[in-house]
């Protein structure tokens, strides 16, 4: 009885996406704008790759957390400074590093100016460090609405010298079309400084903030807290 059936055929279904068709409106936006559409590409491809590396630089050092620092110095400060050295040394945040060679410089006694001067070292170094490719979005947020506003000066002059070869045979479409391909540079100038600019001032915001909490935590390890009352002195 199975003889008699008859052998089932399966087919695959015919794949009809393409492979390269997610690159087909990249091709297109590129043929319509021209090099300057390819050199905004590749400013933020590079501008994307610096944001993602600096806001996982920033993560994994929790730059935003600065309890653990507060209980360094708070230990210090009783005069747990062999604790306190202990915890900043587990401690991701480079604010903790730079706390501990205050206490150890105060731990052995050491002339304050030296010990100040080598923090404000050690302090700069580390901003140094948070900061570094920034430039490279603050040059991607100020070039790239300057280069979609030359490439529609170029198209705009392309598309009036067309008008002025066709003479009395002016097609509308035609020259509607070109400057809509003009205009098409600035929108993606425009739409590659704006996210840049929106990354470039969240982390500078971030950088001032550990900034500020780095330059007030080292200072309190050379003076007192006039906050509170002090201690009246007996003669």
């Amino acid at each position: 009885m199975l003889s008699s059936l008859a052998p089932v055929r399966l087919e695959a279904a015919p794949v009809t996406a393409e492979p390269l068709a997610v690159l087909q409106p990249v091709g297109r936006l590129i043929d319509a704008g021209g090099p300057v559409i390819v050199v905004l590409l590749g400013m933020s491809v590079l501008a994307l790759t610096v944001a993602v590396a600096k806001l996982w630089q920033f993560h994994a050092l929790e730059l935003h957390r600065l309890q653990t620092v507060r209980h360094v110095l708070a230990l210090h400060l009783e005069g747990e400074s062999t604790r306190a050295l202990e915890v900043a040394r587990r401690c991701r945040n480079p604010a903790a590093a730079v706390l501990a060679q205050a206490i150890r410089g105060q731990h052995h006694r050491l002339p304050t100016t030296m010990v100040r001067e080598e923090v404000e070292r050690a302090s700069h170094a580390v901003v140094v460090s948070l900061r570094a490719n920034l430039r490279l979005l603050e040059v991607t947020a100020s070039l790239a609405p300057l280069l979609g506003l030359l490439g529609t000066v170029l198209g705009m002059i392309e598309a009036f010298q067309q008008i002025a070869q066709a003479e009395n045979a002016i097609n509308p479409s035609t020259l509607s079309g070109g400057i809509w391909e003009a205009l098409l540079t600035t929108a993606a100038g425009l739409s590659v400084a704006i996210p840049v600019v929106a990354v470039l001032n969240l982390l500078e915001s971030r950088i001032e903030r550990f900034t500020h909490g780095l330059h007030d935590l080292t200072t309190r390890v050379f003076t007192t807290d006039l906050s509170q009352d002090l201690p009246r002195v007996t003669p």
